[in-house]
């Protein structure tokens, strides 16, 4: 209504609405470029923000695809990743109530989205604006889908002009190609001040999702998932729709010819619990999965350690307080408080309990149970609860097993494909030549494969939490869940207590963390063989570094022997003077 230009075909004034909000002439059908412009205060709260009902994005005249903006490109990627995450059990309500709203924070914290522009900064930020009619029918919880414009979605991105113009100058001074608006912008130096999206902070934003809910799923177990292809990381850009062109400087924010790291994941997960002004965490109780006492169940039993080990592990978490909510309950931004790797603290947990009870100093361990066993009146192997628990056999039945899955693991990644099925191309004059490339490639790996004999793609093994799978069933004795500890501890005073006295520490002084980046380090020739084997079993099994494993057991055996540690200590300093 409040429309009253004439019609440049008809002169007529009968305006109606598109879909897509522009006006168009009822009498003649003309469209034109005009849209309607709505103020929504509702949107949100103590904040007046001014938006453009959607219009029909500007198509590229060369290549046929539509603006999108790099913000665009990584929901997408948190879309696919969150999806695969529920095929895989985690609770729905993940994706909207949790996932969603995180996303939504972290664009109007980082003024890509949902804020208005700085006065001053045409360039910096984005004005990010929403039709009403795009808004999802419930405003207090969105849909991850409607937050910006995918080609599915019904939400549309839109920006200022004069933001797509100083895009394209800065394009054109650079002689820089990228297929998205704000690709060249995106990766100027003035955008490391602020907390910058890449593809590793994708995962930081599902573990820390995950964290919320409190799934079942550790870090290491999300990253190994990602290994695996169960969700979707590597390549993840071929997902995009057609529309959407990816190339030039695009690639390098979106293409990962590398492996997450865990670090790098965890790290980021805290700064964005930081940066997002999120609140304490739900607290991680002892019915928590992530509680030491269920983790070192899980870990004991793909170990395969003893069922028996599982009462010294939660003896030594009572003991050093690191069960308690306060310890384990995550609160972004408290420097306070240590940051607590719940996967990589519950199997340092189990190396100090094999240290009590075995020593691990490569003589103890082999010969306890024989000692025992002769200094009987009879000798022998089995009593009325089981079979005794031989720390060598274990060790040599164990290894086998570890040193297949570590070949078949190295076959694999020696073997992956990290060209994608998608050409890449970085400027739009290579790209024929690119795709030529490609094709001749495809039809050589044909011809080879009809003389040499098709071979199939392996594939992708079920996900499952164990990796090394032991069955009591088994008849040759490759089983040590049920095997007493008998062999090795006596009754004190009702209690029992390990027959053996003797504890090396790791290190006497621990480091600064903050300083060094690790409490102790770490050379394997430097420690017992046994030791260093039990770290690489958990190393394994976590897919982390052995160094992170004999942090978190440094930290563990200052805790335990803090009274003993401090009397030697003051001893040390008075036979100085």
């Amino acid at each position: 209504r409040d429309f009253n230009e004439r019609c440049a075909q008809c002169s007529e004034v009968n305006w109606g609405l598109t879909d897509g909000g522009r006006f168009y002439c009822r009498s003649c059908h003309n469209v034109t470029e005009r849209t309607r412009e709505v103020v929504n205060t509702d949107f949100i709260t103590n904040s007046r923000v001014q938006t453009i009902s959607k219009g029909l994005r500007k198509q590229e005249k060369n290549d046929g695809g539509s603006e999108w903006y790099i913000c665009e490109g990584f929901q997408l990627v948190l879309k696919k990743q969150v999806e695969a995450l529920e095929a895989l059990g985690v609770c729905p309500q993940m994706k909207d109530e949790i996932l969603c709203n995180f996303w939504r924070c972290y664009l109007q914290k980082s003024k890509q989205a949902y804020c208005k522009r700085p006065a001053g900064e045409a360039v910096k930020a984005l004005s990010v604006c929403e039709s009403s009619t795009d808004v999802d029918s419930d405003p207090e919880r969105p849909s991850l889908l409607h937050l910006l414009s995918l080609s599915e979605s019904e939400g549309e991105l839109q920006t200022d002009c004069s933001f797509a113009s100083s895009v394209s100058k800065v394009s054109e001074s650079t002689s820089v190609y990228s297929g998205s608006v704000d690709g060249s912008l995106y990766l100027m130096k003035n955008q490391k001040e602020k907390l910058r999206m890449t593809m590793p902070m994708t995962l930081s934003f599902c573990y820390m999702a995950l964290l919320w809910v409190r799934e079942p799923i550790t870090l290491s177990e999300l990253l190994r998932f990602v290994v695996e292809g169960h969700i979707p990381y590597l390549n993840v850009f071929q997902h995009f729709p057609e529309k959407m062109k990816l190339c030039g400087l695009d690639l390098k924010i979106f293409c990962v010819e590398s492996w997450p790291v865990y670090e790098e994941v965890f790290n980021k997960m805290h700064e964005l619990a930081a940066f997002l002004d999120l609140p304490r965490f739900p607290d991680i109780t002892e019915s928590c999965f992530l509680h030491p006492d269920m983790l070192c169940m899980k870990y004991l039993m793909e170990a395969n350690l003893p069922d028996e080990l599982h009462n010294w592990t939660c003896r030594v978490v009572k003991k050093i307080g690191i069960g308690e909510v306060d310890f384990l309950t995550l609160m972004p931004g408290n420097n306070s408080t240590r940051k607590v790797k719940y996967d990589v603290l519950a199997v340092a947990v189990i190396v100090v309990v094999l240290k009590l009870l075995f020593l691990l100093d490569d003589h103890y361990e082999c010969f306890s149970v024989i000692s025992f066993i002769s200094s009987q009146t009879k000798v022998y192997i089995f009593y009325s609860g089981g079979p005794y628990f031989e720390f060598k056999k274990w060790y040599e039945v164990v290894k086998h097993s570890l040193d297949v899955e570590q070949k078949k693991l190295d076959e694999d990644r020696a073997k992956y494909l990290w060209r994608c099925e998608k050409p890449l191309f970085y400027s739009v004059k290579n790209k024929s030549k690119v795709l030529k490339r490609r094709q001749m490639v495809v039809n050589l790996q044909n011809q080879f494969g009809r003389l040499s004999g098709s071979v199939q793609r392996a594939e992708k093994p079920n996900p499952s939490s164990f990796q090394l799978s032991w069955s009591e069933e088994n008849t040759d004795g490759s089983c040590f869940h049920g095997h007493s500890l008998k062999g090795i501890l006596q009754e004190k005073c009702g209690l029992l207590k390990a027959m053996n006295p003797d504890y090396w520490l790791c290190t006497v002084k621990l480091c600064n963390e903050k300083l060094c980046g690790h409490l102790a380090h770490y050379k394997d020739v430097e420690f017992p063989q046994s030791y260093h084997f039990v770290l690489g079993l958990f190393s394994f099994l976590l897919r982390v570094q052995p160094s992170y494993i004999h942090d978190e057991v440094c930290m563990i055996e200052h805790k335990l022997f803090n009274k003993k540690l401090c009397k030697k200590l003051k001893y040390n300093t008075v036979l100085r003077k």
